[in-house]
């Protein structure tokens, strides 16, 4: 037996002039073409830098030069709109911006949304240069994905990463759920909250909103498609509107005998504890003491489902609530209503 461990590797032919020269071996074809991997994705990234940085902006408190408070955001018109988490500027009237070219500028708060934690702000400036948002729905895990931000006051910081999960959800500062939160591996430290999350076309496709403390390769975005809908209620009407149920509720568990009764698909449900008079449910019939199974023929087990059911029907207010009450279970429609 052969035991010689080059054995099966093809060599290519050495120059014919020279019988003495070492031959080479196929396999550092490999090593080549990994090198040409590794320069396009180092391409990828400058050129996306190159492109989107002009338009990150970082954020601190006005008269305030401490990192304390700071955090990033970024341009999305030429005459100074700027979007930013809500936990960067929240209660605060006018924060400063400073440039890519170190420019100080003040910014006033157009609209505040801390239930998907994202704000709108607006430079006191023309002529910016701006970051495009783009269709987060397109999204695919392992994607590459290039943060960028003021962390710790370092200003134009950038790190680079690919999707790791999709569809997480994060609850936000006022206790609802936010949906379709996108995980990545670009490290994220203080200060990055507010800035882009951005595609390797350039194109900003989430908004970095946290991290997990001690952990590593975890940081989470608002997706772009969220803030496209809260940009246009902030500009539109100076608030997000959402639709609005009346009721308060809570989770409970049905009994096993009631569940195969009523052929249920699941063994719990919100439970209505009360009606707000006058509200969409108490107009639509809802008492005290139902139970919501389902909402659109959609199973619900927590208030949060039903939250993300109802902001799901924005634009289409009639909904339809399965109810257990007492041994019927009952479609009734409700007609939202979308507060102003």
């Amino acid at each position: 037996m052969n035991n010689n461990p080059l054995r099966g590797l093809r060599r290519i032919q050495a120059d014919s002039n020279d019988s003495n020269h070492l031959h080479s071996f196929e396999p550092d074809q490999p090593i080549r073409h990994d090198a040409e991997l590794l320069d396009a994705y180092s391409r990828a990234v400058v050129g996306v830098v190159e492109k989107v940085s002009p338009a990150v902006i970082g954020i601190q408190p006005r008269g305030n030069q401490q990192r304390r408070g700071s955090g990033s955001g970024f341009l999305i018109t030429p005459d100074g709109y700027a979007l930013t988490n809500s936990h960067v500027v929240h209660g605060r009237e006018i924060v400063s911006a400073r440039t890519t070219d170190g420019d100080r500028l003040d910014a006033e708060l157009i609209g505040d949304d801390p239930a998907t934690d994202l704000a709108l702000i607006r430079l006191a400036a023309r002529d910016l240069p701006v970051a495009a948002l783009g269709d987060s729905d397109t999204l695919r895990v392992g994607q590459l994905v290039i943060a960028m931000g003021d962390p710790l006051g370092l200003h134009s910081t950038v790190s680079a990463g690919v999707i790791g999960a999709l569809g997480r959800s994060m609850r936000g500062r006022e206790g609802r759920l936010i949906d379709n939160i996108v995980q990545h591996s670009a490290p994220l430290n203080p200060g990055n909250s507010g800035g882009p999350l951005v595609n390797s076309h350039g194109r900003v496709i989430g908004i970095n909103t946290a991290i997990i403390a001690l952990a590593q390769g975890l940081g989470f975005a608002i997706p772009a498609n969220t803030a496209k809908w809260v940009v246009g209620e902030l500009l539109s009407h100076g608030r997000v509107r959402r639709p609005y149920l009346g009721i308060t509720a809570t989770v409970i568990p049905i009994p096993r005998y009631r569940v195969r009764e009523l052929d249920l698909l699941s063994d719990r449900a919100v439970e209505v504890v009360a009606i707000e008079p006058g509200g969409p449910a108490s107009a639509g019939g809802i008492l005290p003491g139902d139970l919501i199974v389902a909402v659109n023929e959609r199973i619900v087990t927590s208030v949060d489902d039903v939250h993300r059911l109802i902001s799901d029907f924005k634009n289409h207010p009639l909904l339809t609530l399965t109810i257990v009450r007492g041994k019927r279970k009952l479609d009734i429609d409700v007609r939202l209503i979308i507060l102003d």
